[in-house]
């Protein structure tokens, strides 16, 4: 019954007259497709669905933190994406790891993609809610991590939630049709919601420079990162790079600004908090830099 609900609720989403979901699209998300991971099977995972039956073949581990990674447009399960973030996770800890593949319209155009996006997120929210049912996870225990629009699809999965998931972490989080989107990922999404800026400015910028959630990173100033010259595409992809590099090595400490200026400017000196890791919550709030080296591990 809520899987209906949750389709109905999907197909008439109207986002902010940029994006309009076709109510012939609500059922996009049940091609959605899950690979469970977990330290015992670490390398090629189990192909699992959304009934209970189903998850139980994992063999999750109800006392650990559920990490589900989510990838953006022209993405799938296998892109490097994936293995880099899940095989960092597993290094650094013992956690039940989920990759959602909904590369059935990821791999179509961008804008077939985009409209899968709330679609996507309430299929993944109807998942989670069967990982509750079976006793794997609880929603104080879920971590949801999208990359370009797949950090849309976590907000919509979590906001579908009630907003009651412990944490989103958007990597880079797609701009073009959400930069001024109500339906875009937001704080109210989770109960701690932390996004990475790589790639937020400039005319060929794949991501959003503006704050979106409790704590916003923004790495050598959200833009054109080292290494990177003139690579748009490698600035972005370098959030998720980033983020598996502090899974292993908990190295990146953000300094926290007053302003976007004062974050542009390099002239940020408030508190420092680690960026990226997998903790389920931390405190504090606001905008943060850091500067990172060129190459891995940054």
């Amino acid at each position: 019954m809520l899987l209906k609900v949750l389709l109905v609720s999907a197909a008439f989403a109207v986002c902010h007259g940029e994006i309009e979901v076709d109510p012939a699209a609500a059922k996009q998300g049940s091609l959605n497709f899950y690979i469970g991971f977990t330290r015992e099977e670490s390398r090629d995972g189990i192909i699992f669905d959304s009934t209970v039956d189903s998850i139980e073949t994992v063999g999750f581990n109800s006392t650990l933190t559920t990490t589900i990674i989510v990838h953006g447009h022209q993405g799938t399960a296998y892109t490097s994406l994936n293995p880099t973030v899940k095989d960092s996770l597993l290094i650094s800890e013992e956690a039940n790891v989920i990759i959602v593949d909904w590369s059935q319209y990821s791999l179509q155009s961008y804008t077939n993609a985009v409209s899968a996006v709330p679609s996507v997120g309430t299929y993944l929210a109807a998942l989670i809610e069967q990982l509750v049912i079976a006793g794997v996870a609880t929603l104080d225990s879920v971590h949801i991590v999208g990359f370009n629009l797949g950090a849309h699809v976590a907000g919509y999965a979590g906001r579908t939630l009630n907003g009651d998931v412990a944490r989103i972490t958007g990597l880079d989080p797609s701009g073009n049709q959400w930069g001024t989107n109500s339906q875009r990922l937001r704080s109210s999404d989770a109960k701690y919601v932390e996004v990475i800026h790589t790639d937020g400015s400039g005319l060929f910028a794949n991501g959003i420079g503006t704050p979106l959630g409790h704590v916003d990173f923004f790495p050598n100033g959200g833009q054109s990162q080292p290494g990177c010259l003139l690579s748009s595409d490698c600035s972005h992809n370098r959030a998720w790079e980033l983020f598996a590099a502090t899974l292993q090595f908990d190295h990146l400490l953000a300094n926290q600004c007053t302003s976007l200026n004062e974050m542009w400017w390099n002239k940020c000196r408030g508190f420092t908090m680690p960026m990226g890791k997998n903790t389920l919550s931390k405190l504090g709030s606001g905008i943060y830099r850091v500067n990172t080296g060129r190459t891995y591990p940054y």
